[in-house]
């Protein structure tokens, strides 16, 4: 999340913007060893802009200002929902959109210091075996705990890449992986760091919603979060992206139930064929089935919305 390449001896190191989700893990005892903090580098403002009218985001943004920019919110209307839904407001004012995306995992048999897990070196997910009520409903891989990033969601749904001090232009599937590997939340490299996000010209007449499930009113992560992007024009569906989180290792574009709406009316029988198919592939854990009702649910209240 610097411009600059980070040093040698910082490779091994955990790197801290506002440490929201690092100081937590350091009070534990999960992560330890030493911390680099890093500094904005000077002249970096939050959203640039290049002359096709698609932005470029520093990674040291604050997800409140990203929430509350009013051009961003006209260009990428999903992206500022998700980031205005996720956490508590004392959190957004300090968090960055770099961590969001950089942030371990929540399970809590990672958070918990004294238990073994793929994420910490060991062979086996214990969730699998225990209690996984909040774990995936897409099971991809051999750890079975969703992705943590509400934003790595909605900026999926922009086709967003990312830029590093080492790489360029990553896809969300780059940075991610594709849940094959439990052992990691991202792809970063050690000493890599992630420097800004880019998106995509905005789309003309685009509606774009966000909307989580969650267990209690406040300050809670999603059951499932979806992210839907529509243009409607002459009655039909033109333009339809679906995402959800919190219900895979990682990211899901739901293409089987973009495909159902693509092209076709945007009426009751449309969506009810997209919410059909936004389960598709779902292998959801002994626990774990109710979280399909919640992610049709979603896609049928945002599409009916977007719609509307």
């Amino acid at each position: 999340m610097t411009s600059t390449s980070a040093p040698a001896t910082a490779q091994l190191a955990e790197f801290r913007a506002a440490g929201t989700d690092l100081s937590e893990r350091r009070r534990s005892g999960v992560s330890r060893g030493p911390l680099v903090d890093l500094v904005r580098p000077s002249g970096t403002p939050d959203i640039a802009w290049d002359a096709s009218g698609a932005a470029r985001i520093s990674a040291f943004t604050g997800i409140a200002a990203m929430a509350a920019d009013p051009k961003l919110g006209a260009a990428y209307p999903g992206l500022t929902a998700a980031a205005a839904g996720l956490a508590t407001p004392q959190i957004r004012h300090v968090a960055t959109l770099g961590g969001n995306l950089a942030q371990r995992s929540r399970c809590w048999y990672y958070r918990d210091p004294h238990i073994a897990c793929l994420k910490k070196g060991g062979s086996l997910c214990p969730a699998r075996e225990g209690n996984h009520l909040y774990g995936v409903a897409f099971d991809l891989g051999p750890c079975v705990a969703p992705h943590p990033s509400t934003l790595a969601a909605a900026l999926m749904a922009y086709d967003a890449t990312v830029t590093t001090n080492l790489r360029q232009r990553l896809t969300m599937a780059q940075l991610l992986g594709d849940g094959s590997n439990g052992s990691v939340d991202h792809a970063l490299a050690p000493g890599e760091i992630i420097e800004s996000i880019e998106l995509g010209i905005p789309v003309a007449n685009e509606r774009a919603l966000y909307r989580r499930a969650i267990s209690r009113s406040y300050a809670e992560w999603p059951l499932v979060e979806v992210v839907v992007r529509a243009v409607v024009a002459d009655g039909a569906f033109k333009f339809v992206r679906i995402v959800s989180g919190a219900v895979a290792p990682v990211p899901l574009r739901l293409l089987a139930a973009e495909s159902a709406a693509q092209g076709a009316a945007a009426n009751a029988a449309t969506i009810a064929k997209a919410v059909a198919q936004s389960t598709l592939g779902a292998r959801p854990l002994a626990m774990t089935g109710y979280k399909l009702d919640l992610l049709r649910g979603l896609v049928q209240d945002l599409l009916e919305r977007a719609s509307a």
